[in-house]
């Protein structure tokens, strides 16, 4: 494979790719007559908005920014597309702007709805209220990613919900999936009607979240579009979807260079990159990244530990097998490093940011953004 002549590290979003994804979320839309819009926390290179604004409705923010981000940046090519945004709690120095910048406004807590709502309609008089439910069920695969945990902070239990306050919002929103197939959205359905249905006469839409894995092979994208259809006909009310890595599912990868080799018990190689600072989910979740022409463990002839540039001692992205003995120079190549990585990526240590790079339709390599010294220093004081 041709590598673009940047300097590593640098994440690639191919266009194609995304492309792929972006079509068959449109899909899912135009037979099953639901909207879906992009959560920007999962994925938001904006140099790829002018693509992504033919295909989606608009964005989710989870704050001032990502909402500034969306109305700047997405609607500047699509003037329909809707801004939703929500927060576990907004500031009062932050209303006014968010409440200008969005179509939507979900809201965490009765609380924030009690103390914001009339502000908010003052400054946008348009604007659809929603306020977000934690249905109390989730089959989420790993507690940190589990919005509907014991003592969650995420959305409203039914034990705190009456009818005087569903009487003054639009729309409901849970969110309780993770990188989750349709029987685990199915579940919680079940859970969240059996609840909440008797508040559904007076809305215009339910939000049924992310972490609709609708874009991996495998998943069961018939069934989403029959329960979406079901649902919106049994209730005569819209249906939204907002998923992130969907939306950025393969198509992209974390291109580094090796900057040494040593033995220590066992081979050990350090790179330019960082699993700490630069692909964090992978310590988080935790998962062991695929890495291009590489095996488990002892599978291939010579084994490595691949190592992060950085002094925290577990900034380890796994051991790895390859055919070949690893050399200085050598390109490492981190697969599906585009959804949840560049979003969450920091300056720790210092560490270079890598650098923004996409792959055009005709093939043709594009750098997008290069990072600095500059943004290490301005994060500081």
């Amino acid at each position: 494979m041709r590598y673009p002549d940047i300097q590593t590290p640098y994440y690639i979003c191919e266009e194609e790719l995304l492309e792929k994804n972006l079509k068959i979320l449109d899909d899912v839309q135009k037979r099953s007559g639901a909207k879906i819009i992009l959560a920007l926390k999962g994925f938001a290179m904006w140099s790829t908005f002018p693509l992504v604004s033919k295909y989606l409705k608009g964005c989710t923010a989870s704050g001032l920014y990502e909402a500034r981000l969306a109305k700047e940046e997405f609607l500047k090519y699509n003037s329909e597309a809707e801004v939703h945004t929500y927060s576990p709690a907004f500031a009062e120095s932050d209303i006014e702007q968010v409440s200008k910048l969005s179509n939507h406004i979900i809201f965490n807590s009765p609380n924030q709805l009690d103390r914001f709502l009339l502000k908010t309609k003052e400054y946008n008089p348009k604007i659809h209220v929603s306020l977000r439910i934690n249905p109390e069920i989730s089959t989420s695969p790993k507690d940190i990613y589990n919005p509907c945990g014991l003592y969650s902070r995420l959305g409203t239990t039914l034990a705190n919900i009456d009818e005087g306050t569903l009487s003054r919002v639009d729309g409901l929103n849970f969110h309780a999936l993770c990188e989750q197939n349709v029987d685990a959205l199915e579940e919680v359905l079940v859970e969240f009607e059996a609840n909440f249905s008797q508040y559904f006469k007076n809305l215009k839409y339910i939000n049924f979240g992310g972490g609709h894995h609708i874009t991996k092979n495998g998943y069961d994208i018939e069934r989403l579009i029959c329960i979406i259809k079901e649902f919106r006909l049994k209730y005569q009310i819209d249906v939204y979807l907002e998923p992130g890595e969907a939306v950025a599912w393969e198509t992209g990868y974390l291109v580094s260079t090796v900057l040494d080799t040593f033995t220590n018990g066992m081979d050990v190689a350090i790179l330019d990159t960082s699993a700490e600072a630069h692909m964090p989910d992978t310590l988080a979740m935790p998962y062991r990244a695929v890495v291009r022409e590489s095996g488990e463990a002892g599978e291939k002839e010579y084994t490595y530990r691949l190592g992060g540039n950085t002094c925290l001692a577990g900034d380890i992205m796994g051991d790895y097998s390859f055919d070949e003995p690893l050399k200085v120079g050598d390109k490492i190549i981190f697969e599906d490093q585009i959804h949840y990585t560049f979003v969450k990526s920091t300056t720790f240590n210092g560490i270079k940011l890598p650098s923004l790079v996409l792959k055009r339709h005709n093939g043709e390599y594009e750098l997008i953004k290069e990072f600095g010294y500059k943004e290490y220093k301005e994060r500081l004081s």
